[in-house]
Protein backbone atom coordinates (compact mmCIF):
# COMPACT_ATOMS: atom_id res chain seq x y z
CA UNK A 1 0.00 0.00 0.00
CA UNK A 2 1.41 3.47 -1.40
CA UNK A 3 2.07 5.93 1.80
CA UNK A 4 -0.51 8.69 1.94
CA UNK A 5 2.03 10.92 1.68
CA UNK A 6 3.62 9.52 -2.45
CA UNK A 7 -0.52 9.61 -3.01
CA UNK A 8 -0.16 12.90 -2.98
CA UNK A 9 3.09 14.04 -4.63
CA UNK A 10 1.79 11.74 -7.01
CA UNK A 11 -1.55 13.68 -7.73
CA UNK A 12 0.56 16.81 -7.14
CA UNK A 13 2.88 15.50 -9.84
CA UNK A 14 0.05 14.63 -12.05
CA UNK A 15 -1.79 18.29 -11.75
CA UNK A 16 1.60 19.69 -12.93
CA UNK A 17 2.50 17.47 -15.94
CA UNK A 18 -1.25 18.08 -17.28
CA UNK A 19 -0.45 21.92 -17.07
CA UNK A 20 -2.94 22.40 -14.76
CA UNK A 21 -3.58 25.85 -13.24
CA UNK A 22 -4.94 26.24 -10.01
CA UNK A 23 -5.81 29.61 -8.74
CA UNK A 24 -4.62 31.63 -6.27
CA UNK A 25 -4.25 35.00 -4.30
CA UNK A 26 -0.67 34.59 -3.65
CA UNK A 27 0.43 33.20 -7.48
CA UNK A 28 2.77 35.81 -8.64
CA UNK A 29 4.53 36.68 -4.68
CA UNK A 30 7.37 35.63 -5.75
CA UNK A 31 6.89 36.25 -9.17
CA UNK A 32 6.08 40.20 -9.47
CA UNK A 33 5.24 40.98 -5.79
CA UNK A 34 4.33 44.70 -6.79
CA UNK A 35 1.61 43.45 -9.40
CA UNK A 36 -1.37 44.53 -7.40
CA UNK A 37 0.22 48.17 -6.84
CA UNK A 38 0.95 48.72 -10.37
CA UNK A 39 -1.81 47.45 -12.02
CA UNK A 40 -3.99 49.78 -9.31
CA UNK A 41 -1.75 52.89 -9.90
CA UNK A 42 -2.53 52.23 -14.03
CA UNK A 43 -6.85 51.98 -13.39
CA UNK A 44 -5.96 55.21 -10.54
CA UNK A 45 -4.26 56.79 -13.30
CA UNK A 46 -6.85 56.39 -15.68
CA UNK A 47 -10.24 57.13 -13.89
CA UNK A 48 -8.25 60.53 -13.26
CA UNK A 49 -8.69 60.83 -17.18
CA UNK A 50 -12.58 60.04 -17.88
CA UNK A 51 -15.11 58.96 -15.94
CA UNK A 52 -16.09 55.69 -18.38
CA UNK A 53 -12.45 53.95 -17.02
CA UNK A 54 -14.04 52.08 -14.46
CA UNK A 55 -17.59 50.68 -16.05
CA UNK A 56 -15.74 49.86 -18.97
CA UNK A 57 -13.07 47.93 -17.20
CA UNK A 58 -15.61 46.19 -15.29
CA UNK A 59 -17.43 45.38 -18.15
CA UNK A 60 -14.51 44.42 -20.39
CA UNK A 61 -13.86 41.42 -17.78
CA UNK A 62 -17.60 40.32 -17.99
CA UNK A 63 -17.20 39.89 -21.37
CA UNK A 64 -14.58 38.09 -21.77
CA UNK A 65 -15.59 35.47 -19.04
CA UNK A 66 -18.47 35.11 -20.06
CA UNK A 67 -17.44 34.03 -23.89
CA UNK A 68 -14.47 30.97 -23.74
CA UNK A 69 -13.72 31.59 -20.24
CA UNK A 70 -11.29 34.57 -18.58
CA UNK A 71 -8.42 34.24 -21.21
CA UNK A 72 -8.16 38.16 -22.77
CA UNK A 73 -9.38 36.80 -25.43
CA UNK A 74 -11.53 39.84 -25.75
CA UNK A 75 -8.53 41.63 -25.90
CA UNK A 76 -7.49 40.04 -29.43
CA UNK A 77 -7.09 41.25 -33.09
CA UNK A 78 -6.99 38.92 -35.68
CA UNK A 79 -5.50 40.25 -38.68
CA UNK A 80 -9.06 39.36 -40.81
CA UNK A 81 -10.98 41.36 -38.24
CA UNK A 82 -12.98 37.92 -37.30
CA UNK A 83 -12.68 38.43 -33.54
CA UNK A 84 -14.53 38.87 -30.50
CA UNK A 85 -13.91 42.85 -30.58
CA UNK A 86 -15.89 42.87 -33.70
CA UNK A 87 -18.82 40.85 -33.15
CA UNK A 88 -21.83 43.44 -32.98
CA UNK A 89 -22.70 42.65 -29.46
CA UNK A 90 -18.74 44.08 -28.09
CA UNK A 91 -19.29 47.10 -30.42
CA UNK A 92 -20.69 49.47 -27.33
CA UNK A 93 -17.79 48.38 -25.38
CA UNK A 94 -15.68 51.70 -24.55
CA UNK A 95 -11.97 51.94 -25.60
CA UNK A 96 -11.66 53.74 -22.15
CA UNK A 97 -11.48 49.68 -20.98
CA UNK A 98 -9.09 48.58 -23.37
CA UNK A 99 -7.02 51.27 -22.96
CA UNK A 100 -7.03 50.77 -19.03
CA UNK A 101 -6.11 47.30 -19.51
CA UNK A 102 -3.44 48.02 -21.75
CA UNK A 103 -1.73 50.48 -19.34
CA UNK A 104 -1.95 48.25 -16.34
CA UNK A 105 -0.12 45.83 -18.57
CA UNK A 106 2.27 48.37 -19.66
CA UNK A 107 3.32 49.23 -16.25
CA UNK A 108 3.58 45.97 -14.89
CA UNK A 109 5.82 45.08 -17.63
CA UNK A 110 8.05 48.25 -16.92
CA UNK A 111 8.99 46.39 -13.88
CA UNK A 112 12.19 44.25 -14.74
CA UNK A 113 11.14 41.09 -12.15
CA UNK A 114 7.64 40.97 -14.13
CA UNK A 115 8.32 41.81 -17.57
CA UNK A 116 6.12 39.09 -19.91
CA UNK A 117 5.20 37.05 -16.69
CA UNK A 118 1.96 38.06 -15.71
CA UNK A 119 -1.22 36.73 -18.07
CA UNK A 120 -3.03 39.79 -19.90
CA UNK A 121 -6.38 37.68 -18.19
CA UNK A 122 -4.99 38.21 -14.82
CA UNK A 123 -4.06 41.70 -15.51
CA UNK A 124 -8.37 42.24 -16.49
CA UNK A 125 -9.27 40.49 -13.37
CA UNK A 126 -7.10 42.90 -10.78
CA UNK A 127 -8.64 46.03 -12.95
CA UNK A 128 -11.67 44.87 -12.94
CA UNK A 129 -11.49 44.22 -9.31
CA UNK A 130 -9.79 47.90 -8.43
CA UNK A 131 -12.33 50.02 -10.84
CA UNK A 132 -15.18 48.72 -8.52
CA UNK A 133 -13.00 49.91 -5.20
CA UNK A 134 -12.02 52.70 -6.46
CA UNK A 135 -15.21 53.92 -7.54
CA UNK A 136 -16.27 52.82 -3.42
CA UNK A 137 -17.05 49.44 -3.97
CA UNK A 138 -15.95 46.38 -2.21
CA UNK A 139 -12.79 45.05 -2.37
CA UNK A 140 -11.26 41.80 -2.42
CA UNK A 141 -8.47 39.04 -2.83
CA UNK A 142 -8.21 38.22 -6.84
CA UNK A 143 -7.39 34.47 -7.61
CA UNK A 144 -4.82 34.69 -9.67
CA UNK A 145 -2.68 31.91 -12.02
CA UNK A 146 -4.53 32.34 -15.81
CA UNK A 147 -2.73 31.78 -19.10
CA UNK A 148 -3.84 33.60 -21.53
CA UNK A 149 -5.43 32.53 -24.70
CA UNK A 150 -4.88 31.99 -28.14
CA UNK A 151 -8.09 31.92 -30.33
CA UNK A 152 -10.68 34.70 -31.09
CA UNK A 153 -13.59 34.48 -32.74
CA UNK A 154 -16.34 37.07 -33.54
CA UNK A 155 -18.64 33.59 -33.76
CA UNK A 156 -17.85 32.51 -30.46
CA UNK A 157 -19.75 35.91 -28.71
CA UNK A 158 -22.89 34.51 -27.03
CA UNK A 159 -23.86 37.23 -24.66
CA UNK A 160 -26.83 38.06 -22.71
CA UNK A 161 -28.88 40.36 -24.25
CA UNK A 162 -30.87 43.90 -23.30
CA UNK A 163 -34.33 42.41 -24.04
CA UNK A 164 -33.63 38.84 -22.74
CA UNK A 165 -35.96 37.83 -19.97
CA UNK A 166 -35.68 35.92 -17.26
CA UNK A 167 -35.20 32.69 -18.53
CA UNK A 168 -33.11 33.46 -21.36
CA UNK A 169 -31.40 35.51 -19.08
CA UNK A 170 -30.50 32.56 -16.42
CA UNK A 171 -29.73 30.12 -19.29
CA UNK A 172 -26.45 32.51 -20.31
CA UNK A 173 -25.59 32.36 -16.24
CA UNK A 174 -25.78 28.81 -15.24
CA UNK A 175 -23.97 27.58 -18.04
CA UNK A 176 -21.42 28.37 -16.32
CA UNK A 177 -22.69 27.64 -12.59
CA UNK A 178 -23.59 30.92 -11.84
CA UNK A 179 -27.09 31.06 -9.66
CA UNK A 180 -29.66 33.73 -9.60
CA UNK A 181 -28.43 35.64 -6.83
CA UNK A 182 -25.07 35.70 -9.07
CA UNK A 183 -26.62 36.89 -11.87
CA UNK A 184 -28.40 39.87 -10.03
CA UNK A 185 -25.74 40.70 -8.06
CA UNK A 186 -23.30 40.82 -11.46
CA UNK A 187 -26.27 42.64 -12.87
CA UNK A 188 -25.80 45.10 -10.23
CA UNK A 189 -22.60 46.11 -12.39
CA UNK A 190 -24.82 48.64 -14.26
CA UNK A 191 -24.32 50.94 -11.10
CA UNK A 192 -21.38 52.25 -13.25
CA UNK A 193 -21.74 53.54 -16.64
CA UNK A 194 -24.37 53.89 -19.33
CA UNK A 195 -25.68 52.16 -22.13
CA UNK A 196 -26.29 53.40 -26.17
CA UNK A 197 -29.91 54.38 -27.21
CA UNK A 198 -29.57 51.40 -29.73
CA UNK A 199 -30.41 49.27 -26.44
CA UNK A 200 -33.03 51.41 -24.86
CA UNK A 201 -34.99 52.62 -27.95
CA UNK A 202 -36.93 49.41 -28.88
CA UNK A 203 -38.92 49.80 -24.91
CA UNK A 204 -39.86 53.07 -26.52
CA UNK A 205 -40.83 53.22 -29.32
CA UNK A 206 -43.53 52.54 -30.92
CA UNK A 207 -45.49 52.02 -27.76
CA UNK A 208 -44.05 52.23 -24.25
CA UNK A 209 -42.63 49.15 -22.28
CA UNK A 210 -45.47 48.87 -19.30
CA UNK A 211 -42.76 47.83 -16.95
CA UNK A 212 -41.41 51.80 -17.24
CA UNK A 213 -42.21 54.24 -15.14
CA UNK A 214 -44.32 56.67 -17.44
CA UNK A 215 -42.41 59.44 -15.64
CA UNK A 216 -39.24 58.02 -16.29
CA UNK A 217 -40.07 56.58 -20.14
CA UNK A 218 -40.82 60.09 -20.33
CA UNK A 219 -37.12 61.12 -19.60
CA UNK A 220 -35.78 58.65 -21.60
CA UNK A 221 -37.30 59.69 -25.05
CA UNK A 222 -35.61 62.73 -24.20
CA UNK A 223 -32.44 61.00 -23.99
CA UNK A 224 -33.26 59.17 -26.97
CA UNK A 225 -35.35 60.14 -29.78
CA UNK A 226 -37.26 58.27 -32.09
CA UNK A 227 -34.80 58.73 -34.86
CA UNK A 228 -32.36 56.59 -33.56
CA UNK A 229 -28.65 57.97 -32.75
CA UNK A 230 -26.44 54.54 -31.78
CA UNK A 231 -23.96 57.47 -30.06
CA UNK A 232 -26.01 58.87 -27.62
CA UNK A 233 -26.42 57.06 -24.31
CA UNK A 234 -28.20 56.87 -20.99
CA UNK A 235 -26.42 56.50 -17.46
CA UNK A 236 -27.45 53.06 -15.51
CA UNK A 237 -28.51 55.09 -11.97
CA UNK A 238 -28.20 58.06 -10.81
CA UNK A 239 -25.08 57.37 -9.49
CA UNK A 240 -23.05 56.59 -12.52
CA UNK A 241 -19.29 56.99 -11.16
CA UNK A 242 -20.37 55.41 -7.49
CA UNK A 243 -20.55 51.86 -7.51
CA UNK A 244 -23.39 51.69 -5.02
CA UNK A 245 -27.07 49.85 -4.82
CA UNK A 246 -28.61 52.41 -6.22
CA UNK A 247 -29.00 50.32 -9.30
CA UNK A 248 -31.36 48.27 -7.31
CA UNK A 249 -33.26 50.92 -6.21
CA UNK A 250 -34.05 52.12 -9.16
CA UNK A 251 -35.15 48.89 -10.68
CA UNK A 252 -38.01 48.54 -7.84
CA UNK A 253 -39.41 52.39 -8.84
CA UNK A 254 -39.86 50.92 -12.62
CA UNK A 255 -36.46 52.84 -14.04
CA UNK A 256 -34.32 49.90 -14.58
CA UNK A 257 -33.04 51.29 -18.02
CA UNK A 258 -32.74 48.21 -19.97
CA UNK A 259 -35.81 45.05 -20.61
CA UNK A 260 -33.32 42.82 -18.96
CA UNK A 261 -32.47 45.07 -16.05
CA UNK A 262 -36.25 45.53 -15.25
CA UNK A 263 -37.05 41.72 -15.51
CA UNK A 264 -35.10 41.08 -12.53
CA UNK A 265 -37.67 42.92 -10.54
CA UNK A 266 -40.96 42.01 -12.46
CA UNK A 267 -40.21 38.12 -12.01
CA UNK A 268 -41.04 36.92 -8.54
CA UNK A 269 -38.08 34.90 -8.67
CA UNK A 270 -35.82 37.22 -8.50
CA UNK A 271 -37.70 40.55 -6.80
CA UNK A 272 -36.72 39.26 -3.80
CA UNK A 273 -33.07 39.43 -4.54
CA UNK A 274 -33.13 42.95 -5.79
CA UNK A 275 -35.40 43.93 -2.47
CA UNK A 276 -32.84 42.17 -0.66
CA UNK A 277 -29.77 44.70 -1.97
CA UNK A 278 -31.86 47.50 -2.45
CA UNK A 279 -32.83 47.36 1.17
CA UNK A 280 -28.83 46.36 2.21
CA UNK A 281 -26.17 47.69 0.21
CA UNK A 282 -23.75 45.13 2.16
CA UNK A 283 -25.82 42.47 1.16
CA UNK A 284 -24.85 43.81 -2.41
CA UNK A 285 -21.14 43.85 -2.02
CA UNK A 286 -20.72 40.56 0.01
CA UNK A 287 -23.15 38.90 -3.33
CA UNK A 288 -21.08 40.79 -6.30
CA UNK A 289 -17.69 40.01 -4.34
CA UNK A 290 -18.62 36.38 -3.91
CA UNK A 291 -19.96 36.19 -7.99
CA UNK A 292 -16.79 37.89 -9.38
CA UNK A 293 -14.61 35.24 -7.74
CA UNK A 294 -17.00 32.80 -9.13
CA UNK A 295 -17.43 34.42 -12.62
CA UNK A 296 -13.39 34.87 -12.98
CA UNK A 297 -13.36 30.90 -12.35
CA UNK A 298 -14.77 30.71 -15.87
CA UNK A 299 -12.91 27.93 -18.41
CA UNK A 300 -8.90 29.32 -17.07
CA UNK A 301 -6.49 28.29 -19.60
CA UNK A 302 -3.43 26.79 -18.21
CA UNK A 303 0.05 26.43 -19.29
CA UNK A 304 -1.07 23.55 -21.70
CA UNK A 305 -3.75 25.48 -23.72
CA UNK A 306 -2.68 29.09 -23.17
CA UNK A 307 0.75 31.50 -23.05
CA UNK A 308 1.72 34.80 -21.46
CA UNK A 309 1.19 37.20 -24.04
CA UNK A 310 3.86 39.98 -24.61
CA UNK A 311 1.37 42.34 -26.37
CA UNK A 312 -2.38 41.85 -25.15
CA UNK A 313 -3.75 42.30 -28.44
CA UNK A 314 -1.95 39.60 -30.18
CA UNK A 315 -0.74 36.51 -29.49
CA UNK A 316 2.46 35.10 -29.45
Amino acid sequence: MKKPQLVLLASLLAILCSGATALNETYYANICPNLESLVQGAVRGMMSTTNIAAAATLRLFFHDCIVQGCDASILIQNPNGDDEQHNFDNQFLRADGYRTVLAAKAAVDADPQCTNKVSCADIIALAARDAVFLSGGPTWKVELGRFDGKISTASSVDLPGASDNYDKLMSRFSVHNLTPTDMVALSGAHTLGATSCFHVNPRLYPTIDPNLDPGFASQLQGQCPAALNVNSFVFFDNTVITFDNDYFKQLQQKKGVLSSDEILYVDSRSQSIVDKFAANQADFFTAFVDAMKKLGRIDVKTAADGEIRKDCRFTN
